[in-house]
């Protein structure tokens, strides 16, 4: 059954009058010693060494909740208690030889015997991660890690991505001032393209690594909290004004934990400008953009209807009323698991906030169908699995009391807090 039939009958046959849940937002990777035996023989004197010394900056990646990240079957029940059957699984934990995690901080850039060692880290990374998908087949699907710094890699590397069987497709890094890579305009990245096109992997861009560095100063974390999605953003008009979307009719986008709000508003502003940059009426933006736009078919809001996506992390009700704007075909709900911001693991209280009244066969492609679409999920497959654990048709139709509801440890997710807020003023 395909996933449109599935759209149209929000409660499945199989699900027994349950959602199917698919978060397509969570973040996962191996413990640091995990990924040793996915690498060449030659680098694991190098590894050992660089294990003993690395200092992990992030707390929630040691102690108790760090096997979060790892132990598959811990994993796997907290995320069906929490209404959750299907996942896509960006990076969390730091690759071998990097200095932070790869997909919230742009590492330092990277010298030429670095980017070798980081390069097999990635790797590693992405084996290990194959390996914990097949560990519960049609549950997750995973998304390798790529380097820009050298294209030729990269495509062989999406090309054993796709044979492993990552159908979470490939995770696009930023290429932000001061990164020493060329801007993803650039006619360079035109093979990664071209290959994830050829082999149908969605090419998923998150919010936090397209940021550039903000130096070593107390204000650092502020500033990158008020500008990252903005960092994530830029990069919808860099791929549609360079002609990617274009040239790669079949080539999908994601673009992940950057809100969904900014959207509607973005899409008139593109339109306004590639309508201006077209029109011969000797504009400024005519002498600027004419050229480039002579080579554009669509506008930007039809190139995002065909081939762009929005991982809607902890969806706010507002944004679900702008549906219809994005693309109700377009929005897919993630939990962000395990992250503290995230609404896990509160997620049956989230679909109830925010899609307590929305028609069911609606819901059901938010939470569950598109991302199935997308990232290659058998809905027919987890339909008993969400018969078992996932959130009825009927509680989520129920509007949450977020005084009574709603547990004050729930409040680090600003969904939650926002709504709280808002009840008691």
């Amino acid at each position: 059954m395909r996933v449109t039939e599935h759209a149209e009958q929000a409660g499945h046959p199989g699900a027994e009058g349950h959602y199917i849940v698919v978060s397509a937002d969570c973040h996962g990777g191996g413990d640091l010693r995990d990924y040793r035996p996915y690498l060449p023989a030659r680098h694991l004197d190098r590894f050992d060494e660089w294990a003993a010394t690395f200092d992990n900056p992030y707390p929630d990646l040691s102690g108790p909740n760090g096997g979060r990240n790892w132990d598959s079957e811990r994993r796997l029940k907290e995320l069906e208690a929490d209404g959750v059957v299907g996942e896509v699984i960006f990076p969390n934990t730091i690759p071998p030889f990097f200095p932070t995690a790869s997909l919230v901080h742009q590492p330092p850039a990277a010298n030429e015997g670095d980017l070798e060692l980081r390069w097999v880290g990635l790797r590693a990374h992405n084996r290990w991660l194959a390996d914990f998908c097949n560990e519960t087949p049609g549950r997750r699907a995973g998304i390798a890690q790529i380097l820009l710094h050298d294209i030729d890699a990269a495509v062989e590397e999406v090309r054993w991505a796709k044979e492993a069987g990552l159908t979470g497709g490939v995770l696009l890094g930023g290429a932000p001032p001061g990164s020493g890579l060329p801007p993803l305009y650039a006619p360079d990245y035109e093979p990664l393209w071209s290959v994830c096109e050829e082999l149908g992997m969605p090419i998923n861009h998150h919010s936090g690594s397209a940021a550039p560095d903000y130096g070593d100063y107390p204000e650092a974390k502020v500033m990158f909290l008020l500008e990252v999605t903005w960092w994530a953003h830029r990069t919808l008009w860099h791929l549609i004004f360079a002609g990617v979307m274009e040239r790669h009719p079949d080539l999908q986008f994601t673009f992940t934990e950057q809100g969904t709000a900014w959207l509607p508003e973005q899409l008139q502003t593109l339109d306004y400008y590639k309508a201006r940059m077209s029109a011969p009426t000797g504009s400024q933006e005519a002498m600027f953009g004419s050229a480039v736009m002579a080579k554009l078919s669509l506008t930007p809001s039809e190139y995002w209807a065909r081939q762009c996506h929005v991982g809607s992390s902890f969806i706010r009700p507002a944004e679900v009323e702008l549906r219809d704007q994005v693309g109700v075909d377009r929005i897919m709900w993630g939990s962000d698991f395990p992250h503290r911001e995230g609404c896990w693991p509160y997620s049956h209280e989230h679909l109830r906030l925010s899609f307590a009244g929305v028609d069911p066969a609606e819901v059901q492609q938010m939470v569950g169908a598109n991302a199935a679409e997308l990232y290659g999920f058998d809905l027919d497959a987890l339909a008993p699995v969400a018969a078992r654990v996932g959130p009825t048709i009927e509680e989520v139709a129920q509007p949450l009391d977020v005084i009574n509801d709603l547990p004050d440890d729930a409040l680090r997710c600003p969904v939650f807090a926002a709504a709280r807020m808002a009840a008691t003023h």
